[in-house]
């Protein structure tokens, strides 16, 4: 859901992920919560961002159908809630500025220019 604030940038979202290092933490699934996410996820771009981790389990097109699917209430949840990229960097699309992520937290921090 980030995305760059960089002025003038019109396209900043989605964020394109370099993973240097993904983790995985386990977390007790919800179903109730999945379901409430599942329609604010822009899907491509969530796909994106899952393949680019190293996660390929999930389906390119959906629709709220799938919400009765154990399986992919399990991969959903794997995807959204237990992979974290730990070491890596976010990409603007449509500038190319590349915001570093260390231990899980990314620096959005923008320079005096980009303001």
């Amino acid at each position: 859901m980030l995305s760059s604030n960089i002025r003038g940038v019109v396209n900043g979202f989605p964020l394109k992920i370099e993973a240097v290092k993904v983790i995985e933490k386990s977390v007790e699934m919800n179903t109730d919560f999945l379901k409430n996410m599942f329609e604010k996820i822009d899907w491509k771009a969530f796909v994106e961002a899952s393949i680019a981790m190293g996660y390929t389990e999930l389906p390119e097109e959906v629709d709220s159908s799938v919400l009765d699917s154990d399986e992919f209430l399990s991969r959903f949840h794997h995807a959204l809630l237990e992979l974290h990229l730990e070491e890596g960097v976010l990409v603007c699309p449509e500038t190319g500025r590349r915001f570093p992520v260390s231990k899980g937290i990314p620096n959005m921090l923008l320079h005096e220019d980009e303001v």
